[in-house]
């Protein structure tokens, strides 16, 4: 594959099954995606695993292709698993991050954050109302961070 941006991590709400979060971003970038380890050449490695929280289902994207934007991909794959998918903004904010809906939309909020031993749980989603970089957009040079909170 050309064109690879590297890693995505995204948390997926619900207790959802790796195959099927497996099928769903084959779905939707039509390429093969498989789990580690894997010797299939030119396939996405994609590690799925389960904490507590809110965004139980932790999702990890190797390999991810550079020619698409990630929220395109996560908002796709949030339709095909009917579960929302939190995956990290661009902003300074480790609080924020894009939400992408089952429905296909996408939105900013804030979640609470806590770390484990089994990995980091994700509780209590709630829309960011400051304005500013929206999904994919660069932060202001000197913006002010996220009052919303």
């Amino acid at each position: 594959m050309v064109g690879m941006a590297g890693l995505w991590n995204w948390s997926a709400a619900g207790l959802i099954e790796p195959e099927r979060v497996r099928n769903a971003l084959a779905g939707a970038l039509e390429a093969p995606v498989v789990a580690l380890p894997s010797g299939v050449p030119g396939a996405l490695l994609c590690d799925v695993y389960h904490v507590g929280g809110d965004f139980p289902t932790l999702i990890d994207v190797f390999l991810a292709p550079g020619n698409v934007a990630e929220a395109t991909i996560a908002s796709a794959v949030a339709v095909r698993l009917g579960a929302a998918l939190l995956l990290p903004d661009d902003s300074l904010d480790p609080s924020r991050y894009v939400l992408a809906e089952p429905n296909g939309s996408l939105g900013v909020v804030h979640v609470d954050e806590e770390e484990t031993d089994d990995g980091v749980e994700r509780r209590r989603a709630r829309p960011c109302a400051a304005e500013g970089p929206r999904p994919g957009e660069l932060p202001a040079r000197n913006a002010p961070s996220c009052a919303c909170v």
